[in-house]
């Protein structure tokens, strides 16, 4: 798993190093293919345990994306989730803009010899909306420009699979507990309205498969520092709601509650 790498890349580099020879790579591979009119958020990865917990989260990617997630336990294996994202990135030949939002609910539960792992089934439902212009210049003259407009629904099924039991890593002279998780999220994303400056369009829709994996470095029982990796994968060919927009973000997140320390 990805995840297992970068425990071995923090252990072996230290963190001046990796930051100036790896994080230029992962900051192309997160502004690359964004041909499509959706771009994935970040899922909502909580570890609900028991009921009462909390779990926020924030994340950000280079490439402007930004996500919020949060998450309840109505009771002890039900719980309730909700995301929005935001992304807003203008170049010298594009401009794009998207706004995403997400609610849900579902099961989870809590197993293993010490009840660290957790399993994680939620279905929901949400809309956004995206605006892409392109520009076009001669000789640094704007000649002309091409203005795409979509409203889309949403529907997702996941399932998600975490541990926390920690690993230890060493930085800084510091020891961190480590975790980590995997998930695999089912999107069906169907245009609502399609305008290509001011037509209507034909309208289309796609269903894509996004696994994803994140690590959890642990500051405290409640705070902890999140890295996640997903892939975008279209069952179907499409050329506006297309696949193939992999996501790569730090956030933080908060759990407050929880039968686990």
């Amino acid at each position: 798993m990805f995840n297992f790498f970068l425990i071995w890349l923090f252990r072996n580099y230290p963190m001046k190093s990796f930051l100036f020879k790896f994080l230029p790579v992962l900051a192309v591979a997160s502004l690359s293919s964004c041909s499509s009119l959706y771009i994935p958020n970040v899922p909502n990865t909580p570890m609900l345990s028991t009921q009462g917990e909390f779990s926020g989260g924030a994340h950000a990617s280079i490439g402007g994306n930004l996500s919020l997630n949060g998450a309840y336990a109505a009771s002890d294996h039900f719980g309730i989730i909700g995301s929005a994202s935001y992304l807003n990135s203008d170049g010298s030949s594009k401009d794009f803009k998207q706004k995403l939002g997400e609610i849900g609910g579902g099961y989870f539960n809590t197993f293993g010899p010490d009840d660290n792992r957790i399993i994680e089934v939620y279905a929901g439902y949400g809309g956004g909306k995206t605006d892409r212009t392109y520009l076009h210049y001669n000789n640094d003259v704007l000649t002309s420009k091409e203005h795409q407009e979509t409203t889309y629904s949403k529907t997702f099924f996941q399932v998600n699979y975490s541990s926390r039991k920690s690993n230890d890593l060493r930085l800084f002279g510091k020891v961190f507990p480590i975790n980590y998780g995997t998930a695999i999220r089912i999107s069906h994303v169907n245009m609502k309205t399609f305008m290509i400056n001011g037509i209507g369009q034909p309208r289309e829709g796609n269903l894509f498969v996004e696994p994803i994996f994140f690590t959890r470095m642990r500051f405290s029982d409640r705070f902890q520092l999140q890295y996640t990796s997903s892939g975008n994968f279209g069952l179907n060919s499409r050329k506006f709601i297309s696949a193939g927009n992999s996501l790569f973000t730090i956030g933080a997140v908060v759990n407050i509650g929880g039968k686990i320390k």
